[in-house]
């Protein structure tokens, strides 16, 4: 199936149109952030913005739409930058552990023999290791910040695309256009990259579009437990950090300070049910047995 088909495909699916248009969404967010919430800090724009140094909430109001978390961070500019944020972790660590994923994949399921054996058992023993576990330790190690908390889940994030990839690579080296370019000496590295590739990566973006989301939450889940972003960071897994003494709100009043874990919590949700719909679309379209 050629890429335009799928581009059209997808635009006419609706729940892949959803999904379009809350990442488009996010996308004009983390690009216009210096507009929407103007930087306090030209060195660090990053830095959430404090409104005093009150441990508890304030609620929304004129000057902060979404109100002010626990000592008074401004949870609106948390969201606006925080954008950016999840952005770039999920770009990033997809896009790395993808192409380790890819890499290891395919030399192990082309070559096969001792590399095949090899490779595979250095994947076993890194699937072994329970992932958040994992990171959360190698963060812990590292120091805390948000280069450190990517370093960790690229670390243990490249497995289940090597593992699709093998998959995929051995079906597909068995072809008969494979064996006919292998039979006119065509070069490995033109083998893999011009008939290989081509044929096994649609799999591969549609993992790398699911685990998005799913790196985004477990870089919130890190930042949340106190090893990820340094405090005061435009994080959302840290803006819902700072609402935890909140969540019950007071005798009397449980939702009283609703809107500390309302925001972010949505800004989490969306952005990875967004990727999510994307995903689960691209599958939809791509695999021949859901089409039948």
């Amino acid at each position: 199936m050629e890429w335009q088909e799928v581009l059209i495909n997808l635009l006419r699916n609706k729940i892949s149109l959803l999904g379009i248009f809350i990442i488009l969404f996010f996308v004009i967010i983390a690009v216009f952030a210096p507009w929407i919430a103007p930087p306090a800090s030209p060195r660090d724009p990053y830095m959430i913005p404090r409104a005093g140094w009150s441990p508890q909430p304030k609620p929304p109001n004129e000057e902060h739409i979404f109100g002010t978390s626990e000592n008074q961070y401004d949870i609106f500019y948390g969201i606006i930058w925080g954008t950016r944020t999840a952005f770039r972790v999920g770009l990033i660590v997809v896009g790395i552990s993808t192409f380790i994923g890819i890499t290891i994949g395919t030399i192990s399921a082309f070559y096969g023999g001792m590399v095949d054996e090899v490779m595979m058992r250095v994947t076993d023993i890194f699937l072994s290791m329970p992932f958040l576990v994992a990171a959360i330790v190698l963060t812990t190690i590292l120091g805390k910040g948000l280069d450190n908390v990517m370093i960790a889940l690229v670390t243990f994030g490249w497995m289940s695309t090597a593992r699709l990839m093998r998959s995929q690579v051995l079906e597909i080296k068995t072809e008969e256009f494979v064996e006919a370019a292998e039979a006119l000496g065509a070069s490995d590295m033109r083998i893999i990259m011009r008939h290989v590739l081509l044929n096994t990566i649609f799999p591969v973006v549609i993992n790398a579009s699911m685990r998005m989301g799913s790196i985004v939450i477990t870089a919130s889940s890190l930042s949340f437990l106190g090893v990820g972003a340094p405090t005061g960071y435009a994080d959302w897994g840290q803006m819902i950090s700072f609402s935890r003494n909140w969540i019950l709100g007071t005798q009397g009043n449980a939702l009283q300070f609703w809107y500390t874990v309302v925001f972010p919590g949505v800004a989490i949700t969306l952005f990875c049910l967004s990727w999510n719909l994307v995903g689960d679309a691209f599958r939809d379209i791509l695999d021949p047995k859901l089409q039948n």
